[in-house]
């Protein structure tokens, strides 16, 4: 890692044959053992579609404040919608962004366990009908590379190719489209607060030439900066208890940009099934000598069900919702 910069993997080698396959699952291990981010190329998203999306973005954050303001996520009891500026927290400290939240569409469910209130329909612009159809083919293509991908993982780690898949039921997903306002402050700004993400695997998009993201290795906080026709790609907090620890969940955090200029930015999370618990993989002895197990923080449990991790994270993040929508869990147990 030349430079303390992050490798640079490309998907495409996984088709090029047994020995660049190979090649490619080792080096996915290596890089998410040692730092849990990685560039990512050779993903087949067109240039058309990065395009559509990232004007798609830029339309909707161009919107009068009160056609946005019309699928404010504190409407949504399921953490939908949009978040105005200030109006998510990390660690407790305001995030200065603002956002659109898109999950899988489904009916509410009442009922049940706490997480079962992240299942519900979105909430979509009535002045922008393309935002939906643009999503709607990101959310497919991603789709795919994750899959591709954590087929991947499983033989890395010496598990059954469909490990995952036969463990992950119906994905959650979740697709945020955030527009980091530029700053006038002197001293960097949080965009976004350090955190490792809750679920197993993010990819990110990031707006050409656009940096801020920083990467902690180390104890030190490292840039990651956007790589031409690459995705940055971190694992969260499941895969790290997967595998006890042998993959690592790293903080990660956004430094505001300078004004006049802004940023965007869109993570698309692929995770199992909200009811999905996913057992601890076997490693090979070798690998599993150099499991570091599951890292503990009082501050932030890590759980093995994705639902109660997933419902753990928006609780904190969106206090004004769950004040609104879910009084009854604040300061419970998920």
């Amino acid at each position: 890692m030349a430079e303390l910069n992050l490798p640079i993997l490309d998907l495409s080698q996984l088709d090029a044959g047994e020995e660049a396959a190979a090649r490619f699952r080792d080096d996915l291990r290596a890089a998410t053992h040692d730092v849990g981010f990685f560039y990512l190329t050779g993903t087949g998203v067109t240039d058309e579609l990065e395009r559509r999306l990232h004007r798609a973005a830029k339309d909707f954050f161009a919107l009068p404040e009160d056609d946005k303001l019309a699928i404010e996520n504190v409407k949504s009891p399921h953490f939908r919608g949009y978040t105005r500026i200030g109006g998510e927290r990390t660690q407790g400290a305001v995030d200065w962004r603002e956002q659109i939240d898109i999950g899988p569409e489904r009916t509410a469910v009442h009922g049940g366990p706490g997480y079962n209130r992240l299942i519900g329909p979105n909430l979509w612009p009535e002045a922008q009908p393309e935002l939906r159809e643009v999503v709607a083919e990101w959310h497919e293509h991603l789709s795919g590379v994750a899959r591709k991908l954590l087929r991947a993982w499983a033989l890395a780690l010496g598990a059954a190719e469909d490990y995952f898949e036969s463990n992950f039921g119906d994905p959650s997903t979740l697709i945020k489209i955030v527009r980091y306002p530029g700053s006038h402050e002197p001293e960097p700004q949080q965009g976004v607060g350090a955190h490792k993400d809750s679920g197993v695997l993010t990819l990110l998009w990031v707006e050409p030439g656009k940096g801020g993201l920083q990467v902690e290795r180390d104890g030190t906080w490292v840039d990651a900066p956007p790589v031409d026709g690459a995705f940055v790609v971190n694992i969260g907090e499941l895969l790290e208890y997967a595998t006890d620890g042998y993959l690592k969940a790293t903080n990660h955090r956004v430094v505001s940009p300078k004004a006049p200029d802004e940023r965007i930015s869109i993570p698309f999370f692929f995770n199992p099934a909200l009811d999905a618990r996913l057992p601890l993989i076997e490693l090979p002895a070798e690998l599993a000598a150099q499991a570091r197990g599951v890292t503990k923080d009082p501050a932030n449990q890590i759980h093995a069900l994705y639902g109660e991790n997933a419902l753990k994270s928006r609780l904190r993040a969106h206090p004004d919702v769950a004040a609104i929508h879910h009084a009854d869990l604040v300061g419970a147990p998920a």
